[in-house]
């Protein structure tokens, strides 16, 4: 299709990782959706290349210094407008963050409660009207999570309650925030719940004191603990046996031990006595009161808090039950609803009541409520239109998937007047039902008809054939891709004979369905009574020796369900552990199975050093391949000196990082290749040993498949490589860190690293085994769809039960038992809509 030269963006030879010098062309103010397999170069091309340097000239045509921006690996770009991405990260983890917050509906909940709101009068109980102020008005906030509030509120002007004249303080818009010191609940701070520590994890009750049982007690911290101990001990008159098993410690000297002198839990055994006034003397903190203290005071060490967390258990606070405000702002009605129950409602679910407000209030009242309900309904139709309208404004944001992160940031955009921006998608369709997909459709094309230009990375054969204009990117991955496969309208593309995308959307290649699904084993897991989130007291059976496919809208219970009903209830009763599993009266069947396997799509890791070779496996093998070759044994080189994270080998300048932190005072700090090692890692004489004519530092720059040509006949190697080629990531970097990682690449991963340990590939290891799976499918191609289902089929045959939540149809077709949730999400979710093969639910 040829666009005038004032009508697209014109990019000539594009070189930026694996493209190969391609010429392409995006037209502008179209819908144009960038496609091919996983690895083939659409995120090089649409983030690295086009959003990147979007932003760069438009920082340079502003003055400011872009010199720590690098340019792009491509010949000219001409025509390019400033860049908006929407992308799959996160960017508030804040525990503090919630749906409401991060949209600012919950900001204009806070006016409409702060206006309107009826209190109750604390001494004679009877509502008090709206005060109506008229001055003095609070400056409005957006109520940015950060830290804890303040310890107490300050007092504001009071109004004489009309039926006893007691004085009442004025609501204001901080009695409603949970972030700040008028709102929070003072026990939890406005978090909605505290931190205990983990008795049985500090403390071993088997062993005595003395022997060890506090564990994290070094020898000399435990001798001079114990006579603490036994100083406190003689203080109250008591005696303390460091030699006793704990288990066998009396009441009050276990209290001691656990909490401490000036706790409240042994205080009471001793009321009368004051404690002791040194510590010497006996004043003996308490193994829990003293990991609670200092996680509370070193609130800025993140390192020393995630370590923490291992002896820490989270409970809803006691107070609030996990509603995060003060008891009287809970208590403020509007139409004879609270805030809470406000935040409780699904967004589609408040808009109604929204909309029915005005027959609900006086007159008086709507005056005042009016444009506050105008601007509130305006924003939770969009949020509505994108598609999470089952979600509450109460919702963390950690929990959210990246897609609903994505589709917030969405619907933000729709309330921009912006135009003649180029807004650069990273597959919004992530996580979302197909019988959404047609809504999300209809907000990208009201983008375009703003006068925009929507460049989105896509898979979905919907949104492939709703768009204006087609890129399709391979015709493989890694160094089998980076060409221009065809462009075109998504008819075009259909019709060509080279394009794999074309063959899903014209409907010649399909993703295979088996010809006969599994009977299973006979045996079935039995969730009865679950009832977390929303759920509705359902009872599932769940066949064995199946691939089960978990499916349903958005919100309709499926996660619920599956990771925190049996994935929870399952680590309880293989691996001990101490969390809770979500409400529900019991299972049966865990006799069937030797163990559980949950693969979700958790980061792998935090760290930066980590990466798709250390996390695999794959890179000790790969180093002590390097150490066994001639040229490592001349310079006396081990396996030690091929790694970037222990000194040896590594550049010590950079710390085998192959980046420099330089910071910038006021300025953000920024990255740049140390100047050392050039951003190879290693020192010189490590560099210089080679295994198939590659170095280590070009090792970890390959791709998993390109890797598999150089190490295919180490088996060590070989079998975790090929395993993770298995599972669609074959165009993966090895040395790619895992924070960069999309949720359903760190999944297959996770899947990769399991079949590579118990040997399932080659059948037979692993049987009785239930995994369960978190929509393994983001992110991939229906090519490569096929081969994901293939591994899943093969784990299967050797005698395991795989489930999957999954959206996607293909991986719903090939499944032998399908369990759909519904009928809708949030609180029209919960149920068991159908349960039978597909072609049963299909008919159904």
């Amino acid at each position: 299709m040829d666009f005038g030269v004032g009508e697209r963006i014109r990019v000539i030879g594009a070189r930026e990782h694996n493209l190969a010098n391609i010429d392409v062309d995006v037209p502008k103010r179209l819908l144009t959706v960038a496609t091919g397999v996983s690895g083939s170069g659409k995120s090089s091309l649409v983030f690295d290349i086009l959003h990147k340097e979007g932003q760069r000239q438009y920082l340079e045509s502003l003055g400011m210094v872009t010199g720590f921006v690098s340019k792009p690996a491509v010949d000219s770009i001409t025509g390019l407008s400033p860049s908006i991405s929407v992308d799959q990260h996160l960017t508030n983890r804040s525990p503090r963050s919630t749906v409401g917050t991060a949209t600012e509906v919950f900001t204009y909940l806070r006016v409409l409660w702060a206006r309107i709101g009826y209190q109750a009068c604390p001494e004679c109980g009877q509502g008090v009207p709206p005060a109506y102020r008229v001055s003095g008005d609070e400056v409005w906030d957006d109520d940015v999570p950060g830290g804890e509030p303040e310890e107490t509120p300050e007092a504001g002007p009071t109004v004489p309650c009309p039926h006893c004249g007691t004085p009442v303080a004025e609501l204001v818009m901080g009695n409603f925030s949970f972030n700040k010191p008028a709102g929070a609940c003072p026990t939890c701070t406005g978090l909605g719940t505290v931190f205990d520590a983990d008795v049985q994890r500090l403390v071993d009750d088997e062993r005595s004191v003395a022997g060890g049982a506090v564990v994290g007690w070094h020898p000399s911290l435990t001798a001079r603990n114990i006579s603490v101990l036994q100083a406190a001990a003689r203080h109250y008159g008591f005696s303390f046996d460091a030699d006793a098993p704990v288990r066998e410690l009396g009441e009050t000297q276990r209290d001691l031990l656990f909490y401490g002198v000036d706790s409240p839990e042994f205080r009471r055994h001793v009321p009368d006595i004051e404690p002791p006034a040194t510590v010497t003397g006996g004043r003996f903190e308490g193994v829990v009161t003293n990991v609670l203290r200092r996680y509370a005071d070193r609130i800025e060490d993140a390192d020393y808090r995630e370590r923490a967390e291992h002896v820490l258990v989270t409970q809803t606070c006691p107070d609030c039950r996990g509603t995060r405000l003060r008891p009287e702002s809970r208590r403020v009605t509007v139409a004879g609803r609270t805030i809470i129950d406000a935040l409780r409602l699904p967004l589609d679910e408040l808009a109604t009541w929204i909309d029915s407000l005005r027959g609900q209030i006086t007159a008086e009242e709507w005056l005042v409520a009016e444009p506050i309900v105008v601007d509130l309904e305006e924003r939770i139709r969009r949020l509505v239109d994108v598609g999470v309208g089952y979600l509450t404004l109460g919702q963390p944001t950690p929990s959210l998937s990246g897609g609903e992160a994505q589709r917030l940031r969405l619907a933000a955009l729709l309330g921009s007047g912006l135009t003649g921006v180029l807004y650069v998608l990273d597959e919004p369709t992530i996580g979302l039902h197909p019988a959404d997909t047609e809504r999300l459709i209809g907000v990208l094309r009201r983008l375009r008809d703003l006068g925009n230009t929507v460049l989105v990375i896509e898979h979905d054969l919907d949104v492939l054939r709703a768009a204006d204009h087609v890129v399709d990117i391979g015709p493989g991955a890694g160094r089998h891709g980076g060409r221009i496969v065809v462009t075109g309208t998504p008819d075009e593309v259909a019709a060509s004979p080279d394009s794999v995308t074309g063959g899903h959307l014209a409907g010649q290649l399909a993703t295979p369905v088996p010809e006969t699904r599994r009977a299973g084993d006979g045996t079935a897991l039995i969730i009865r009574g679950a009832r977390e989130h929303n759920l509705k007291e359902v009872t599932v059976r769940l066949p064995l020796g199946l691939l089960v496919a978990v499916a349903g809208p958005s919100g309709s219970g499926k996660s619920s369900l599956m990771l925190d009903i049996v994935s929870r209830a399952a680590r309880q009763r293989f691996y001990g552990a101490i969390e809770t599993s979500g409400a529900h009266d019991g299972i049966d069947g865990w006799e069937h199975l030797d163990k559980v396997v949950t693969i979700d799509q958790q980061p792998i890791s935090r760290v930066p050093r980590s990466n798709a070779a250390t996390y695999s496996g794959a890179f000790t093998p790969i180093r002590e391949a390097f150490a066994a070759t001639a040229g490592a044994r001349e310079r006396g080189l081990t396996p030690g000196h091929f790694s970037f994270n222990v000194r040896g080998g590594r550049c010590e300048r950079c710390e085998g990082a192959g980046v420099l932190d330089v910071q910038m005072h006021f300025l953000p700090a920024v990255q740049v290749r140390c100047p050392s090692c050039r951003g190879r890692r290693f020192q010189p004489a490590v560099l210089a040993v080679t295994y198939g004519g590659r170095d280590i530092a070009q090792v970890l720059d390959m791709t998993v498949a390109e890797a598999l040509d150089i190490f295919g006949d180490v088996p060590a190697i070989s079998s975790r490589l090929q395993v993770m080629a298995d599972v669609g990531l074959g165009y993966l970097p090895l040395g790619q860190p895992a924070t960069t990682l999309s949720g359903g690449e760190a999944q297959r991963i996770k899947l990769a690293k399991e079949l590579a340990r118990q040997g399932t590939r080659k059948g037979g290891a692993g049987a009785r085994a239930l995994y369960l799976l978190d929509e393994p499918t983001v992110g991939l191609h229906a090519a490569d769809t096929a081969c994901l289902l293939d591994v899943l089929q093969r784990l299967v045959d050797a005698g395991n039960t795989v489930v999957t939540i999954e959206h996607d149809t293909d991986v719903i077709r090939a499944s032998d038992w399908v369990i759909e949730l519904g009928p809708a999400g949030g609180v029209g979710g919960g149920q068991i809509v159908a349960e039978g093969a597909p072609e049963d639910i299909q008919l159904a």
